[in-house]
């Protein structure tokens, strides 16, 4: 796939949107992750940190469920997130709050790589940190 093509698909996501996958890969149970076909022509993937701690409990090969983009870099590859509760680490909500703790702000906002601050993020950087101080 060319860079370009998949910044354009890169572009059309958003952070906690919802998609429908098959889940066709599970290398390592317990190791690795599972790779999910979600039919987009770039690889889906949800990271061994965001699964269960038990193997046994992730999605099997042939599982067809729902999945939130989670995030999506320079490496053609989209991370997801299982919607189903019994796909996700138990202290999802304890993970989130220390490893990425502005998750829920970021839901519905574009994907995109930590690269160069846009002037209007930078912005809301400044006026959320003034009124932090005040």
């Amino acid at each position: 796939m060319t860079d370009a093509k998949w910044e354009r698909i890169r572009g059309s996501l958003r952070y906690g949107q919802v998609v429908r996958g098959t889940v066709v890969a599970v290398p390592r149970p317990g190791a690795i992750g599972v790779f999910v076909d979600i039919g987009r022509g770039v690889g889906g993937f949800v990271d061994v940190l965001l699964l269960p701690e038990r193997a046994e409990h992730w999605p099997a090969e042939g599982t067809i469920t729902d999945f939130e983009v989670w995030w999506a870099d320079r490496r053609q590859q989209i991370r997801l997130k299982p919607c189903d509760q019994r796909y996700v680490r138990e202290d999802f909500a304890d993970f989130v709050a220390r490893v990425r703790p502005g998750w829920p702000a970021d839901i519905g906002r574009p994907v995109r790589d930590g690269g160069p601050v846009t002037a209007q993020e930078l912005a809301s950087l400044l006026d959320r940190q003034e009124c932090r101080e005040v």
